[in-house]
């Protein structure tokens, strides 16, 4: 390949999930276990660093205020600077890079919902404060099917003088949930001046791939592509699987080397998934 492509990492809810369970955890909010078991965190993050990421997210995407108000007598500020801190001790040493997870609300912005821009500014800026004061040294603004959301959280984040990436969550017209397409996308975010663009979670990768392909032929941007590792399989027996291997997922992937700058996965995928696309690199 000409250019530079770099490694991130693949899932870390479903990944954590799987930590606690192998160790007779609970299930919970992926959030809780920075605070309660912030060795699990340290444990993914190690994982994907062996595998040869050289980005990887911080344990942060669904720490909002409304979030961790509703489950937790936790602060946001204590559970993001957990997250951030257990995650840096697992890159100590390292030049891998640590990213501050950023997801979307549940609420609705008006005129969809009842939550005011401000509000939802306020409640990202409270997370990016806690994020980057703790060391994060980017943030990934991820997972997102309401463009306008993504506004508000990409300029709060433009404050704080980090890189920023953006990934909007795309059904297989193309579109998102809430009908904003990748030209939308586009006009929306680049004035705002990010540093990469693109799409995660959503699809397959052979699904996703036709719309990171529109956006490497509408932008000129660097491309973020983090697609799913497929839905959840549930097999006979009990067992959860996903629909793609992690060397179907690498194979199926592999088109998008041509025009993306930062590539990893999303749901389901695990560090083995990681270090299949390094083969590729």
């Amino acid at each position: 390949m000409q250019k530079k492509i770099t490694l991130l990492d693949g899932a870390v809810g479903t990944t954590l999930w799987g930590l606690a369970e192998a160790n007779g955890v609970a299930k919970v909010p992926v959030w809780k276990y920075n605070v309660e078991h912030p060795e699990f965190v340290e444990e993914v993050v190690r994982r994907y660093v062996d595998a040869g990421s050289e980005i990887v997210l911080a344990n942060t995407f669904g720490a909002n205020g409304p979030a961790v108000k509703r489950s937790s007598n936790y602060s946001v500020h204590e559970v993001i600077t957990s997250g951030v801190k257990a995650a840096r001790k697992a890159l100590d040493g390292t030049d891998v890079k640590l990213c501050l997870s950023i997801g979307p609300l549940t609420q609705l912005l008006e005129p969809y919902g009842d939550l005011e821009e401000e509000e939802c500014a306020a409640i990202y800026d409270e997370m990016l404060d806690a994020g980057i004061g703790a060391g994060s040294d980017m943030v990934l603004i991820q997972t997102f099917m309401d463009l306008e959301m993504m506004r508000v959280a990409t300029v709060e984040a433009k404050k704080y003088g980090v890189p920023i990436f953006c990934a909007m969550t795309f059904e297989k017209s193309g579109k998102t949930m809430f009908g904003n397409s990748v030209e939308d996308t586009i006009e929306t975010l680049e004035p705002l001046g990010i540093d990469a663009i693109g799409l995660n979670c959503s699809l397959g990768p052979d699904l996703a791939l036709p719309i990171i392909k529109e956006f490497s032929e509408k932008t000129s941007l660097p491309l973020l592509f983090k697609p799913n590792a497929g839905k959840p399989i549930l097999s006979a027996d009990g067992t959860i699987s996903t629909a793609y291997s992690a060397q179907q997922f690498a194979e199926d992937i592999k088109p998008a080397l041509e025009f993306v700058s930062y590539i990893g996965g999303c749901c389901g995928s695990d560090s083995s998934y990681i270090r299949e696309i390094k083969k590729l690199l």
